[in-house]
């Protein structure tokens, strides 16, 4: 696992909740913390770079260091587009961390567009973090949302770290909706073999305590049902249900909106 954890940051309430929580995942793997602000060409210009992107990093890293001040903190401001920047950063790092909406939202739009275009993109995994998140509220499972997909598989061994990284139990989620034409209230074999298949995916965990629960529900209610009481959400960026053409899935995308805790997207790179 790398030893680097990046946060992106423009000047925003949001961003600023997001180096908290990169400050302390930093803190947590021993890494080191590096805060990124992507400053987007203007023309014409008369200072490059503009002296305010240098403020803005520097006020980002005083705040990371008052929350964890064992991290040793790095800065950078980089000319270019944000997702192509933090993508760009992702390549050396283990996690990068995002607020769910930065100064360019939209008014009426679920989500700013950088998250979920950075998670699509992503080389390692993307946690985003809402405005309304406190360190000192970190309790609860990590839960993991599984389908059986190439990505929601990648986001085990996460889920795993993440939870013995915090001390905390891991919940793994199956969500599943009775066949209607069977009148059966009974998880189908296929549910009943992922549980299985999870549960022997997490028996490599044997510092943590695992729970693995079927759901009756559509999966983005049963996930954002459970986030109310978790302290992380680990889910694949794409689920077996994934739309060719959609930069994400559908439930990730969800999950990053409306989820109650701070949530890591896991897209398989290999």
């Amino acid at each position: 696992m790398s030893i680097l954890v990046v946060v992106g940051v423009d000047g925003s309430a949001t961003s600023l909740t997001a180096v908290e929580g990169a400050a302390v995942a930093a803190a947590r793997r021993r890494a080191t913390l590096r805060v990124v602000h992507a400053e987007v060409p203007i023309k014409p210009r008369y200072m490059v770079p503009d002296p305010a992107s240098g403020t803005l990093v520097n006020e980002a890293a005083a705040h990371a260091v008052a929350v964890a001040p064992e991290v040793a903190v790095t800065v950078a401001v980089v000319t270019g587009d944000v997702v192509h920047v933090l993508e760009a950063q992702s390549q050396a790092a283990g996690l990068i961390v995002v607020g769910s909406r930065g100064v360019g939202g939209v008014l009426g739009l679920l989500l700013g567009s950088t998250p979920v275009s950075l998670a699509a993109r992503s080389h390692c995994p993307v946690m985003t973090v809402r405005e309304d998140y406190r360190t000192s509220a970190e309790t609860g499972p990590v839960v993991l949302g599984v389908d059986g997909s190439p990505d929601s598989d990648e986001a085990i061994e996460v889920a795993c770290a993440e939870a013995a990284q915090r001390q905390a139990d891991l919940v793994t989620l199956h969500a599943w909706q009775p066949d209607k034409a069977t009148s059966s209230a009974a998880p189908p074999p296929a549910a009943r073999a992922l549980a299985q298949a999870i549960a022997g995916r997490t028996d490599t965990c044997p510092d943590i305590t695992v729970r693995h629960d079927l759901v009756d529900g559509t999966p983005h209610e049963v996930l954002i049902e459970a986030s109310k009481t978790a302290q992380l959400m680990v889910v694949g960026a794409r689920g077996r249900r994934g739309i060719a053409g959609l930069l994400l899935g559908s439930v990730s995308q969800a999950l990053m909106t409306h989820a109650h805790c701070p949530v890591v997207t896991v897209r398989r790179t290999t």
